[in-house]
């Protein structure tokens, strides 16, 4: 443990026994603007007007102050909570594919409770759903408008039976803050200590009454975070990789320096698998074309993996860059004192861009003929006439990823009251999301193919073969020599290299209407009920220019095109426009049962019950029973059971087929393992139904009579997914395993083609093609505990106010049939892209004013350490992934300005430089630094400072 752990462990001790001033359950809504107010509405509930009063765990944190600890994105703030573990940011496993996550988007910033998946976290502005902003369903926090936040909600707890489909883990509600008055102004810049990743932030806001009645707010932000490039930037991750194949002779062990054995920069001879033109096997290409020895490095278990060496590592981005703009207004109006009308737009545009694979040559025929082979390479050959080779192309641009998102955000609605004890509201939400993804640096096939066989003309000049056979059919064709690094022209990158396009769309339209209101009164409070109803239309669409069915035209073409040979690198499929509506009614009670007994000060019953028909997935009802029991005024407990769903989306349902090129894939049935050539292909399954999630809760709050400013609670949560949908991938060696084991009878055999069987294990048998494909596949099953203790008291006569938020959760556990239950708790990496999930994660915060200007606040991370791997089958070797933690510090100074607020600030992340320890998973020995190198939610980038100012006025 080094120093800066040391600190870290220390401090945690003393940290995660205090509290912040901030009361964890306390929920309160200022009036909306005008003359006028509004009740208050607890997220979670649609008849609980007291956070106080929710059975179901309710975690409020402010906007500002929890972007003050990290000044960044508000999804890299909320990350710092425990109860969010595995998400997906700007730091991810990047993936150049329209899936795998990514949603055409791989490092878009989502939220993840409890690490089930960012898809089962619903997302809520001002109370109303926020729409796709992927194609696979999920919602980009960026897209949010952060500036005029006034707090955000956590509910951990389900709630589909209050807020419909996907709310299984939980709601994360962004609150506006609809009753700002003044101006307020943010500008802030950072950079890491190693002088990458500058950022440059600013942000503007007003409120104010217009009239008697009306008031109006409006906000801009800009960000620009130029992210870092290279993963070599940061040594100690980006060659690191998972070693062994997980048996117990060759048990996974993390090890650096990993390397493709079958690449290098200069190219290297493969061997030909035709003839037996083999004489140059285990020869390299260096500078001028000259042939020399490779020197490998040490193997492992996987054939494309080796440790040291002449081999090729890829270097993608480490952090994605973003520039983003987020342009936010809502007018309130008061129609009269019964009648309130509301809207309020946002429009977000936002760009991602990442860099992936080195543009490569992979295992493609050169003939002996070719104009730049030297003549001492066509000596040596003998009687060969032709050889295989790979390469990187390490002087081209890699392959990038540019995503524009733009999103326009519609909320209208009227609310009002009937009577005293009455409430209704008419809702229309409206949301379009564009997501543009432009492949740059795409490699075009065809044209790699015909450029590297070249030939001399009648005057002498090295050209390309095909425009002499065939004149015209591929116009401005150039030669491209690949034999030594730095050996392609800049022409000839050119002219492989080329922009592709792919567009995706998604809409949604939403009606809804409530009333709600007090039924009777009986000896312990009203009898509260709320009906609702909602209708929703959802829709998409997606059109690609880099189709996957552009295959097979090999005229002219003399080496390396078959019928399977596809234009692009990467592809995307079109998707002509499917939609899915939504028709829901709902019903929720809450029921006093005691009030002032020897029992209880208060005991209260709450009940919601929905029905939901999907004309894509069916019918389903959800629901919610909730207790709570205020023993005492210090003293109360809470229990929630619930039924919930999250239907399958458009892209489950209805993706296109995508076809994405050989990864570096070990095929475990060809003896010895070989990597695979195979591609793989991905579609959606429209035979889908919705997952079901059985949650329960049980908690208590502690607020002791004898100190002042302290409260404790503690939550117990359990929750089970039956018919769960996951995406199964064909190239996953434990779903290989089954099936050769099975010698053929198990379902995962479906997932990949073979000409010989699944029991023939020559390299005749090798596959011919993988596949992926979503499916009602499993049960997930996961519990633990939420801690939650705050404290406010003084510090001599200065006020100190401190926080601890912990979350103990052992098990996640994926059960499917047929294959052993894999075990998420306490590891690094899982199957499918499962990410890093902790067993225990802490968070403490401390606030100190030492003086009546300067403010000082301290927010300290902690996780336990993690195993390598989530299958009970499989071995590893050790040692596992080290706990982590890392130190936030800021300090502001309020300058005095005669009734303004101004305040300077500087903010140092990982103040340690505590950067995240290597670690990787099986599935990246074939791609070398070019994704994983370290667990998801840990640091990267290192010691990070921020300063800026703020005005309020």
């Amino acid at each position: 443990m080094n120093r800066g752990q040391s600190r870290a462990a220390a401090w945690l001790v003393g940290a995660s026994a205090l509290v912040m001033a901030v009361p964890a359950l306390a929920q309160t809504s200022a009036p909306t603007g005008g003359n006028g107010g509004e009740d208050i509405v607890v997220t979670g509930s649609r008849v609980i007007s007291n956070g106080n009063n929710s059975p179901t765990p309710l975690t409020v944190v402010s906007a500002q102050d929890v972007l003050a600890t990290q000044p960044t994105t508000i999804s890299d703030a909320l990350n710092t909570l425990p109860v969010f573990s595995g998400p997906r940011t700007q730091v991810s496993n990047p993936n150049a594919g329209i899936g795998a996550g990514g949603g055409g988007n791989a490092v878009a910033n989502q939220l993840n409770l409890r690490n089930l998946g960012a898809q089962r976290t619903l997302i809520l502005l001002d109370g109303k759903r926020v729409a796709p902003t992927t194609s696979n369903g999920i919602v980009d926090v960026d897209t949010v408008p952060q500036f005029i936040l006034k707090r955000v909600d956590v509910v951990t707890g389900g709630v589909s039976a209050v807020y419909g489909s996907d709310a299984v883990s939980g709601v994360v509600n962004f609150v506006t803050d609809k009753d700002f008055s003044g101006v307020r102004a943010n500008v802030q810049a950072g950079i890491s200590s190693r002088g990458d990743g500058r950022q440059v932030e600013a942000g503007l806001a007003w409120g104010g009454d217009l009239g008697d009645r009306a008031h109006l707010i409006a906000s801009y932000e800009y960000r620009d975070d130029e992210g870092i490039l290279y993963r070599s930037s940061r040594p100690k991750t980006w060659q690191t990789v998972l070693a062994g194949n997980g048996s117990a002779g060759a048990p996974f062990f993390v090890a650096s320096n990993g390397v493709r054995a079958d690449y290098t920069f200069g190219g290297v001879i493969r061997p030909f698998t035709g003839t037996a033109n083999n004489s140059l096997v285990g020869k390299q290409f260096t500078a001028g074309g000259v042939l020399i020895p490779f020197v490998p490095g040490t193997t492992t278990s996987a054939p494309a993996l080796q440790l040291g060496g002449d081999g090729a590592a890829y270097d993608g981005s480490l952090k994605a860059p973003l520039r983003s703009h987020q342009i936010f207004a809502r007018l309130d109006y008061e129609v009269s004192d019964a009648v309130h009308f509301y809207v309020e737009g946002a429009a977000n545009f936002k760009r991602n861009v990442y860099y992936s694979s080195w543009q490569q040559i992979t295992n493609l025929t050169i003939s002996k003929g070719n104009a730049f082979l030297s003549d001492a390479v066509k000596t040596a050959m003998g009687a060969d006439t032709q050889f295989s080779m790979s390469k990187f192309i390490g002087q081209a641009p890699r392959l990038t990823s540019a995503i524009d998102e733009r999103q326009i955000f519609v909320n209208a609605g009227l609310d009002g009251k009937l009577g005293q004890n009455w409430n209704w509201g008419l809702g229309f939400v409206y949301s379009n999301a564009k997501l543009s993804n432009t492949e740059g640096a795409n490699l075009n096939t065809r044209r790699l193919l015909a450029a590297l066989d070249a030939v001399k003309d009648g005057s002498g000049n090295t050209v390309c073969n095909v425009t002499l056979t065939n004149p015209g059919l591929y116009p401005g064709c150039v030669a491209l020599n690949p034999f030594g690094q730095g050996s392609e022209s800049a022409a000839a990158i050119a002219y492989i290299l080329g922009d592709t396009h792919f567009t995706a769309w998604t809409d949604q339209t939403d009606v809804s209407g409530s009333v709600s209101g007090n039924l009777f009164e009986t000896g312990a409070g009203p009898v509260k009920v709320a009906l609702s109803g909602e209708w929703r239309r959802q829709a998409y669409k997606a059109v690609s220019d880099a189709l996957p069915s552009d295959t097979g035209n090999c005229t002219g073409l003399r080496f390396n095109c078959n019928a399977n040979t596809v234009q692009w690198f990467q592809t995307f499929a079109n998707r002509s426009r499917v939609s899915q509506t939504v028709e829901e009614g709902a019903v929720e009670v809450e029921v006093p049962l005691l009030k002032d007994s020897p029992f209880a000060d208060s005991l209260s019953l709450n009940g919601a019950a929905r029905y939901t028909h999907y004309n894509t997935s069916g019918k389903y009802w959800t629901w919610k029973l909730g207790l709570d029991w205020h023993l005492t005024d210090a003293l109360r407990f809470r229990a929630t059971r619930s039924r919930d769903i999250r239907a399958p989306t458009l892209e489950d349902l209805f993706a296109p087929a995508v076809t994405t090129p050989a990864g570096g894939t070990t095929d475990l049935l060809v003896v010895p393992n070989i990597t695979s050539t195979a591609a793989t292909v991905s579609q959606g399954n429209p035979s889908l139904t919705a997952e079901v999630g059985e949650t329960t809760t049980v908690g208590m709050v502690w607020k002791p009579v004898f100190a002042p400013g302290l409260s404790m609670s503690l939550d117990y949560f359990g929750i089970r997914v039956k018919n769960a949908i996951l995406t199964i991938n064909g190239t996953n060696q434990t779903f290989q395993q089954v099936c050769y084991q099975s010698q053929g009878a198990s379902p995962y055999c479906a997932l990949q083609d073979r000409p010989l069987g699944y029991v023939n294990n020559t390299a005749a048998n090798a596959a011919t093609l993988w596949r992926t494909q979503t499916v009602n596949v499993a049960d997930i099953k996961t519990w633990g505990f939420d801690f939650e203790t705050n404290y406010a008291a003084r510090l001599g006569a200065m006020p100190i106010s401190l926080r601890g938020l912990v979350t103990w959760q052992p098990h996640i556990r994926y059960v499917q049939p047929g294959l052993p239950t894999f075990e998420m708790g306490g590891v690094a990496y899982g199957q499918n892209g499962l990410q890093a999930s902790p067993q225990w994660r802490v968070t403490g915060i401390v606030n100190f004013a030492p003086t009546e200007h300067l403010a000082v606040t301290v927010l300290e991370r902690w996780r336990s350490g993690l195993g390598l791997t989530a299958d009970p089958t499989q071995f590893a070797a050790g040692p596992n992934v080290p706990s982590y933690a890392t130190t936030n510090l800021t300090v502001a100074w309020k300058v005095p300005s005669g009734g303004k607020e101004f305040e300077f600030y500087v903010n140092v992340q990982n103040l340690f430089d505590n950067l995240a320890p290597g670690a990787n998973f099986g599935g990246t020995q074939g791609s070398p630094g070019l994704f994983g190198g370290f667990p998801i939610g840990d640091d990267p980038v290192g010691r990070y400072f921020s300063a800026g100012a703020r005005l309020k006025f």
